[in-house]
């Protein structure tokens, strides 16, 4: 049995994790509820502050970073205040951003969550408001990512396609990736939020329950999920179902059921699918086993749901998840 703490400790500093994909300004506005508008019957929100975090593929090499790993990020921001304060808060979580494109012609893609509430009450989501970049990615940029990546995944140990649909993880770039991967023989990751089956043959995928129902319809089973984990010729297949836990498909092994770390009401899932690849990357790229990686993903996964916000996942924090756990399953067989 590997000593996990230890490897988490000792080997996830070693190895360079590269994601490429689509970058999101994660905002919090936070503002007070004092009155009632005279205009309209509808609240007036008196703004406190707005926060930046880092969202999508930032969010997977943020969460890298905090579990001690070198996350090295590939994608595109708009010359602009929100591409700014997104490049600030992942030089601030010590991504390495040197390959992340800053172009006039596109525009940031940022997601505003409105969090309102009354003097001393707690702030509470109360709309979404969605900043989309609605520019094609140029010839000339995706030339540029395409270098960016080949360079970048030089010294990877793992790679990561972290695809949201705003452009940048299109098939030009999975291509490239698959063909490094195979080259270096290390494992090769998908996130893809709408289109897995354009990511064919890569080593693993880390569909969601609500991905997978996309393509297999509602009432899917393990076995549908064998056979489509065969059909895209992945090595294996982690899907995640929030509160239920994650089901591991590998090829020619009896499907392995995770149970669900922790609360089964989680405080917040956004970003949740991001700390979940990430942890599973790095794990892989330690040479540890799928079983083994994926129920690091799950501890740490159920972590991050009980923090508010785009959060992320401590070295230390993960350690005392496994820990924790350790002791119940132990006391649990002594009776």
């Amino acid at each position: 049995m590997k000593n996990l703490s230890e490897i988490i400790n000792q080997t996830f500093p070693d190895k360079t994790i590269v994601i490429v994909g689509d970058l999101v300004a994660d905002q919090f506005l936070r503002g007070t509820i004092a009155r009632v508008s005279r205009e309209a019957p509808v609240f007036i929100l008196r703004h406190d502050e707005t926060e930046t975090f880092a969202g999508g593929a930032a969010n997977a090499a943020t969460n890298v970073a905090s579990l001690q790993g070198k996350a090295v990020l590939i994608g595109v921001v708009g010359k602009d205040p929100n591409g700014g304060a997104l490049l600030e808060k992942l030089a601030a979580s010590n991504v390495n951003c040197d390959f992340v494109i800053a172009s006039e012609k596109l525009t940031t893609t940022t997601k505003v969550r409105v969090l309102a509430g009354q003097h001393y009450a707690p702030r509470q989501q109360v709309i979404r408001i969605d900043y989309e970049n609605q520019q094609t990615i140029d010839a000339e940029t995706l030339e540029q990512l395409k270098a960016n990546l080949t360079e970048a995944a030089r010294k990877a140990d793992a790679l990561i396609i972290s695809d949201y649909n705003y452009g940048v993880a299109n098939r030009e770039i999975a291509a490239i990736a698959k063909k490094i991967a195979a080259e270096k023989q290390i494992p090769l990751l998908v996130d893809s939020r709408f289109s897995l089956r354009d990511f064919q043959n890569a080593t693993t995928a880390t569909p969601n329950q609500e991905e997978v129902e996309q393509i297999l319809g509602k009432d899917f089973t393990q076995i549908d999920c064998a056979a489509l984990c065969g059909k895209l010729g992945y090595e294996a297949l982690l899907v995640t179902r929030g509160n239920k836990g994650m089901v591991l498909i590998e090829k020619d092994k009896t499907p392995f059921h995770l149970e669900a770390i922790g609360s089964k009401e989680p405080v917040d899932v956004t970003g949740a699918g991001d700390t979940v690849i990430a942890t599973y990357a790095l794990g892989l790229a330690c040479s540890l086993s799928f079983a083994e990686s994926a129920n690091l993903a799950n501890h740490a996964g159920g972590i991050v749901v009980m923090k508010k916000g785009t959060a992320s996942v401590s070295a230390e924090e993960l350690i005392a998840s496994l820990s924790k756990t350790a002791v119940i399953e132990q006391k649990a067989q002594t009776l």
